[in-house]
């Protein structure tokens, strides 16, 4: 059965552990994607760069963000030092893949040392670069970006000690190209994407349920560890610890910061309480980043109130005034800028704070706002880096809203994965356009 048709068997329904994939296959999934993204993808990516020789360096445990997305899925980690050349030639339409290390790097990057015809992996190393002469020689050093600066003090010195002077000049970063190599999803990914988002979705709606949450009774703090706990039964790691909140007619809002930091522990969940969740899950070296928001019904409810079913609404309003303004080239600062200010012409009361999601749930890419830099953010924060096509973020940000009823003003929190392509965005599995519900309303008949 093909890995695709497979997939969506599986994955509509997450009752029973089996349906996630067992190591066995997920190992496969893993390795057959690396070798798409490695002869397919990498090529493109440097000629796009304008880089034809990348070198990244690390040691066991010391690994560079980059090369951890690259190693096969039976490497847990680099071993020893690991050193890997990437060469495009693109006269020839070839890409050379290559270890400065004892192993076979999986099926993917072939071992190029000897140690018994050259025992110093320097000068191996050097051997393979004279035999290529490349223009350029990319490093992953980078001021802007954190996960495209993996290249550690030591290894740098080691390398420009070794490598003959001719080639100093040579020597670039690799920033841009690093950058791409995670941010891009292939036509693969975005297929087992769309259903690691549908496995969030439901893990927050169950969470979000009579199943778990007993009103007057359930605290805030279980149904977090619920929700851990779920990933942790379903096989799945979660690449941050859940967060659950709540706000209420009785209490004042306050700092964006609450939701994350600081907010109390153990809130036990009442009726009428607008609850909020925060999730995500790591799955085929996939990241989600979830946040969704339920209502608890009072008694004799069978629905939320209108006021915070409009609130929602101007929550989806926001997404879509920095949906359509994420548009191909455009910096994170400018795509920030104009949905702020569209929004704010309506009478919104926006915040933005976007980020990229993929190989890490805060991934290196177009950075459209932070929740502290609603004005844009600096340049070592990825300012100047456009938008590019074939990327995913997680749409997060919110809206304050004037509840009178409340006497107050809310905060809508929402956050879901979107994926801008050729043809523009979409989001991955879908968003929340309606409040959950505690308890699932039932109809019930006779007297």
């Amino acid at each position: 059965m093909k890995l695709v048709h497979y997939i969506f068997l599986l994955f509509p329904c997450l009752v029973l552990t089996q349906q996630i994939l067992p190591e066995k296959e997920r190992a496969r999934v893993i390795d057959e994607i690396l070798a798409d993204r490695f002869n397919n993808l990498l090529p493109e990516l440097m000629d796009k760069t304008d880089i034809d020789m990348w070198l990244i360096i690390s040691r066991e445990y010391n690994e560079d963000p980059v090369l951890r997305t690259m190693l096969p899925a039976t490497w847990l980690n680099a071993r020893r030092r690991t050193i890997l050349l990437f060469y495009r030639d693109a006269a020839k339409d070839s890409i050379h893949k290559l270890a400065v290390a004892r192993y076979n790097v999986g099926r993917n990057i072939e071992s190029a040392w000897d140690k018994d015809k050259e025992p110093n992996q320097w000068k191996r190393l050097v051997q393979l670069i004279d035999e290529r002469n490349p223009r350029k020689i990319g490093l992953n050093f980078s001021k802007d970006h954190n996960i495209a600066d993996g290249l550690v003090k030591t290894d740098y010195e080691e390398l420009l000690e070794n490598l003959p002077k001719k080639y100093h000049s040579r020597i670039v970063s690799a920033e841009q190209l690093a950058v791409r190599w995670i941010e891009t999803r292939t036509e693969r990914e975005m297929i087992i994407y769309n259903q690691l988002v549908d496995i969030t979705h439901d893990i927050i709606a169950k969470a979000f349920s009579e199943k778990v949450i007993t009103p007057g009774v359930t605290t805030t703090s279980e149904v977090e560890w619920w929700m851990r706990q779920k990933a942790t039964d379903l096989g799945l790691e979660t690449w941050f610890h859940p967060t659950v909140d709540v706000q209420r007619s009785s209490e004042e809002l306050v700092s964006h910061l609450y939701s994350f930091s600081g907010r109390p522990e153990d809130m036990v969940i009442l009726p009428g309480d607008l609850v909020h969740c925060d999730f995500g899950i790591t799955y085929l070296r996939l990241n989600t980043d979830c946040q969704e928001l339920a209502y608890v019904l009072k008694p004799k409810e069978k629905s939320p109130p209108s006021f915070l079913v409009d609130a929602l609404k101007e929550g989806n309003r926001v997404q879509d005034f920095l949906t359509t303004n994420m548009i191909q080239g455009k910096t994170g600062n400018q795509i920030l800028a104009k949905a702020l200010s569209d929004a704010r012409k309506v009478g919104l009361r926006p915040t933005i704070y976007t980020h990229p999601l993929g190989l890490y749930g805060h991934s290196a890419g177009t950075t459209i706002g932070m929740w502290d830099a609603q004005e844009g953010v600096m340049k070592d924060d990825g300012e100047n880096y456009p938008l590019n096509t074939n990327t995913v973020y997680a749409i997060e940000l919110n809206t304050t809203v004037t509840i009178p009823e409340w006497k107050r003003d809310i905060r809508i929190m929402l956050e879901e994965a979107g994926f801008f392509g050729e043809e523009g965005f979409r989001y991955v599995n879908g968003r929340q356009t309606k409040l959950l519900v505690i308890p699932r309303v039932r109809t019930y008949q006779g007297n």
